[in-house]
């Protein structure tokens, strides 16, 4: 179990280490030039080109990854081109609104999609079944603008429940403010995850009934509720967890269209802004958070899957 820990937890290192050259190159390729938006009118030539050197950005492309990298493994995030501010309080700004509603979609998004795959599991080819499929399937081809225009539509301009902004603080407020604050993007992501978790728990549960030991189950008339639940969901778990892993994941990392919608400041409204402005060192900054973020929940995932399947350790 431990050699198989380190193993993924290599691979994780590895996938990061590339991800990362991936990043400083993709942003060093960026048009546009920070140096020249942030001086404005005072964009010469010599201003430039001192700039430039105050910021290492004279040094070739390889020396530049590499104190960037070193930084980076140290906390050292680096200073936004753009404000001349530290990366890490430009953060420290920002996460908690980004980590509010991700967590708030998965404490309520989560668990509410997967009881309904399972239930669909439950009673396959059922009205129950043929209505869940039909809407999940419906919701993987709706956009998350598309899902938020919806919400808004009902709720703001039809109920005249919420606001189509997000505005206001969140201090001071218990987890019921937080949710009723961010309801419609939490609604929104809720029902972009669900599309995803109750279809494929759904599957794995299915394809867990099609083992010999659940059709003895059956045949020794063994309520299908309790197969599922006392004996298929526990081998099911692996690809679940897989996915509720990746549905996280995308909870911090993917908002980025949820945030832009509904106007409130998180890190994905931070590294658009950082795009705008052609901060490079910001969005590789939010770049490797964010890869790093997949890989530890990955990492996670895939521990818990080795955890709950024995043959997953011994796959010969």
């Amino acid at each position: 179990m431990l050699s198989l820990i380190i193993r993924r937890l290599g691979i994780g290192i590895i996938s990061v280490l590339a991800v990362s050259v991936i990043i400083f190159v993709g942003t060093m390729i960026l048009p546009g030039d920070a140096e020249q938006i942030r001086l404005c009118q005072e964009a010469t030539e010599a201003n430039i080109a001192a700039m430039r050197e105050r910021l290492g950005l004279d040094k070739s492309i390889v020396e530049q990854y590499l104190i960037w990298l070193g930084n980076f493994v140290r906390g050292d995030l680096g200073v936004s081109l753009a404000s001349d501010a530290p990366i890490i309080e430009l953060i420290a700004d920002r996460y908690h609104n980004t980590v509010y509603v991700a967590v708030l979609t998965a404490l309520i998004g989560v668990p509410i999609s997967l009881a309904l795959g399972i239930l669909a599991a439950m009673f396959p080819g059922s009205l129950y079944d043929r209505i869940l499929t039909f809407v999940s399937v419906s919701l993987v081809a709706a956009p998350e603008f598309f899902t938020a225009t919806l919400l808004v539509l009902l709720f703001v301009f039809a109920l005249g429940i919420g606001n189509a902004v997000v505005v206001g603080s969140t201090e001071g407020k218990d987890i019921f403010g937080l949710i009723a604050h961010f309801a419609l993007p939490i609604a929104t992501l809720s029902f972009v995850i669900a599309s995803q978790l109750i279809r494929m728990s759904r599957a794995a549960v299915l394809n867990v009934m099609s083992s010999p030991y659940i059709e003895m189950a059956i045949l020794k008339g063994v309520p299908r509720r309790r197969i599922i639940m006392r004996h298929a969901l526990l081998n099911a778990i692996g690809p679940i967890v897989n996915v509720v892993a990746l549905n996280l994941a995308y909870l911090v990392t993917g908002v980025i269209v949820v945030e832009v919608y509904f106007g409130y400041p998180g890190l994905a409204t931070l590294i658009v802004q950082a795009v705008q402005t052609r901060d490079f060192i910001l969005i590789q900054g939010l770049g490797m958070i964010f890869c790093m973020t997949y890989v530890v929940l990955m990492l996670i995932a895939d521990v818990a899957a080795l955890m709950s399947n024995p043959r997953l350790r011994h796959p010969k």
